[in-house]
Parts: C-alpha cells; sequence; structure tokens
C-alpha cells in the first residue's frame, strides 16, 4: 500500500497538469472537473507500465487517488467566494 501511495504522489502534479491543461482548451463544465481529473488519473496510472512494477489494479488505485488529490490540490490553492446555499431565506436558518 505504501508504494501506491507514493506512486500516486508522483502522478498527481502531473495530472494535475494535465487537468489544468484540458481546461483551458476545452469548455467543461466545473461540476465534472473530478470526474474529469478521476478518468486522467486512471489513465496515467494504466499508463505508466514502464516506470513501476505495480500491477495494473494497483496503478489505477494510484492514478485514482492521484486524480482526485490533483483536484483537491487545485481547489485548495482557489479562492471562492459565497456559499452554495446562498438563495435560503433568513427563517430557514432560524429553524
Amino acid at each position: 500500500m505504501e508504494t501506491v501511495l507514493i506512486f500516486a504522489t508522483v502522478l498527481s502534479p502531473i495530472i494535475l497538469a494535465l487537468v489544468e491543461l484540458v481546461k483551458s482548451t476545452v469548455n467543461v463544465s466545473k461540476n465534472y472537473i473530478p470526474l474529469m481529473a478521476f478518468i486522467i488519473g486512471l489513465i496515467i496510472g494504466a499508463l505508466a507500465y514502464p516506470f513501476t512494477d505495480l500491477e495494473l489494479v494497483l496503478r489505477l488505485w494510484a492514478g485514482g487517488i492521484a486524480g482526485l488529490s490533483a483536484t483537491g490540490l487545485f481547489e485548495l490553492g482557489n479562492e471562492r467566494r459565497g456559499k452554495t446555499r446562498d438563495k435560503r431565506n433568513d427563517h430557514d436558518i432560524k429553524k
């Protein structure tokens, strides 16, 4: 398991760069970015067989973990204003 986490750590910045590349070239809804990062992570994990001796399943796990962590890593540095439920009424809060 340690090897999978180390491999995911190595893949994460690569996947982050690829996700940013796709976001800048293709118009993608913000809701689909984590799914896109996960899929890119799976693809990169599967294609990384020359660089590691991990089995395919473990490379896919590492790629999926790296894809999801790359999205979270980017969102940490991304400043967002407002809340998800801005449109609710004040009387809903008091209940």
